[in-house]
């Protein structure tokens, strides 16, 4: 039974909902720790985030046991403290993977959940907090919420202003959610300005050619695209893809000579791995699709760089351990390689990668 019956609630305390802070109704049965509104916010919240992180709320959310020495409680503070941490990036993780997959209303509650264990770890005005107001701000201008939006960007802005300790990286991150506000809003002018600072910040962090700073330049190029300038556009669209190629090329590269060694010694492979975490191979995917998608309905697209975003999602996927999107792709590359009578020594490669694709699972199969 998960309904709340108000006489068995201690006096003076009030349950809150999870998702809407509003009065709660309902009790998690499986942690009875979390509570809820309504049925309809139960659901929400287990199907975001609440399931994967059900029995890790017990301890954070109980009252500490008894323990008979000091250094025992400081070390029970110390892992409670240690499990919030890594809550705090899980359930950011989840909610970044649900925004780049398009899943605005799923976010929320993971984006909320990093949010409280961000006030509870580093308290109220921390610049810790702004990447989780970030991540509410994206995933509302996704839902067409956008006062909603303005409302965390501005909590976000003045954590911001508060703070001496704030990173470039977080610079970024706030700027590139005021450009995409800015978009939402058709302000282009003031969008460029923000992206092109995101950009800037990103750089300082992780240097021009980083994955971390390609979304700046894909959010610029979508821009120049709606504006109809095109050759702009081409050209960031063209450095995006170059630097997901040389990321995962690199990565593929390493992998395939341990590969290779593995099998040589023991007759079976190496696990594959991007190197990515989830919501990042969820942005590549969304990022590499929409620049391919934007190739081929070009009119005056250029066949060789379609082949260029076609091989480097052969290589995500490959890397992703899909080898039937990886042979989709891979197919499609080798196909239109053909069709627009590319170089032979194109060909000669994306028929390697099939090759490849193709006789690994058969060795997975056997």
């Amino acid at each position: 039974m998960n309904v709340i019956y108000p006489l068995a609630v201690p006096k003076g305390r009030r349950l809150c909902c999870e998702v809407c802070e509003a009065p709660a109704e309902r009790v998690c049965a499986a942690c009875t720790v979390t509570y809820y509104c309504s049925a309809v916010h139960q659901r929400a919240d287990w199907g975001s985030i609440h399931e994967k992180i059900c029995q890790l709320l017990i301890p954070l959310r109980t009252s500490m046991p008894f323990y008979n020495s000091e250094e025992e409680r400081q070390h029970g503070l110390q892992q409670l403290q240690q499990r919030q941490k890594y809550l705090i990036e899980f359930c950011y993780t989840v909610a970044q993977k649900y925004l780049f997959e398009g899943k605005h209303e799923d976010a929320v509650p993971a984006a909320l959940h990093s949010l409280r264990f961000r006030k509870n770890v580093h308290g109220l005005s921390s610049v810790e907090l702004v990447p989780a107001y970030l991540l509410l701000a994206e995933a509302s201008l996704g839902l067409g919420r956008i006062v909603q939006a303005e409302e965390y960007l501005a909590q976000a802005q003045w954590t911001v202003l508060k703070s001496s300790e704030c990173s470039y990286a977080t610079n970024s991150l706030l700027h590139r959610n005021l450009g995409l506000l800015c978009i939402a809003k058709e302000n282009h002018e003031e969008a460029r300005f923000h992206l092109a600072n995101d950009i800037y910040f990103s750089s300082c962090a992780f240097g021009t050619e980083d994955i971390r700073t390609s979304g700046g330049y894909f959010h610029l190029a979508n821009i120049f695209y709606g504006l109809n300038k095109l050759e702009l556009a081409d050209m960031l669209y063209t450095k995006v893809s170059e630097i997901w190629n040389k990321y995962l090329n690199d990565h593929y590269q390493v992998l395939s000579q341990a590969r290779i060694q593995q099998i040589d010694l023991l007759g079976k492979q190496l696990e594959t791995d991007t190197g990515l975490d989830e919501a990042q191979e969820a942005e590549a995917i969304r990022i590499l699709t929409a620049i391919l998608n934007l190739r081929e309905s070009s009119a005056d697209s250029a066949p060789q760089k379609t082949v260029f975003v076609l091989k480097t999602l052969v290589m995500l996927y490959h890397l992703m351990m899909n080898p039937s999107k990886a042979r989709e792709y891979a197919t499609r590359a080798f196909n239109l390689a053909q069709e627009q009578q590319l170089s032979v020594h194109e060909q000669n490669t994306i028929q390697e990668l099939l090759s490849l694709i193709s006789g690994e699972e058969a060795h997975s199969i056997s």
